[in-house]
C-alpha cells in the first residue's frame, strides 16, 4: 500500500524541525540519502545528515524555522518556509528564504527522505 502524502510530509518536516531543534536522531533517512545545496552536495548519507544536525555548526546558528508551506508531486514534497539565525548583524536578524525538494518514494515500506535538494536565499529582518 503506498505511502499517504501526509505520511511523506510528516518525515520532510522532521528534517525542517531538526534544523533548530538539534535533534537529527528524529529525521527518518534513508541510509544512502545525499543532499544538495545550490548544487554542492553537502550530506552524503543518513549518517553523515544526523551528525551534522546533531552537532554541526552550520546547524547551530538557526535559531527558530517558520512553519513550511508544502506540496507534493509524485515522490517529491516540497517545502518552502523561513528560517531565522542567533546572529544579528547592526540590529537585524540573519535569516533566509528556504526552498527544498525530498525525495520520499511513495512506494516504499516507510517514510524515509532519500535524496533533500535545497535552494537558500539569505534576508536580514528585524
Amino acid at each position: 500500500m503506498p505511502l499517504t502524502d501526509a505520511e511523506r510530509i510528516a518525515a520532510a518536516q522532521a528534517y525542517i524541525s531538526a534544523l533548530a531543534s538539534h535533534r537529527g536522531d528524529d529525521v527518518p533517512f534513508a541510509p544512502n540519502c545525499v543532499r544538495y545545496e545550490l548544487g554542492i552536495k553537502t550530506g552524503r548519507s543518513g549518517d553523515h545528515l544526523r551528525r551534522s544536525l546533531n552537532n554541526g555548526p552550520q546547524f547551530k546558528l538557526i535559531r527558530e524555522v517558520s512553519t513550511p508551506e508544502f506540496t507534493v508531486d509524485g515522490d517529491r514534497v516540497r517545502a518552502v518556509f523561513e528560517l531565522a539565525t542567533k546572529p544579528s548583524l547592526f540590529g537585524r536578524r540573519v535569516g533566509a528564504k528556504v526552498d527544498e525538494t525530498f525525495l520520499i518514494p511513495a512506494d516504499a515500506a516507510a517514510a524515509r527522505i532519500h535524496h533533500i535538494d535545497a535552494s537558500i536565499r539569505p534576508t536580514l529582518t528585524r
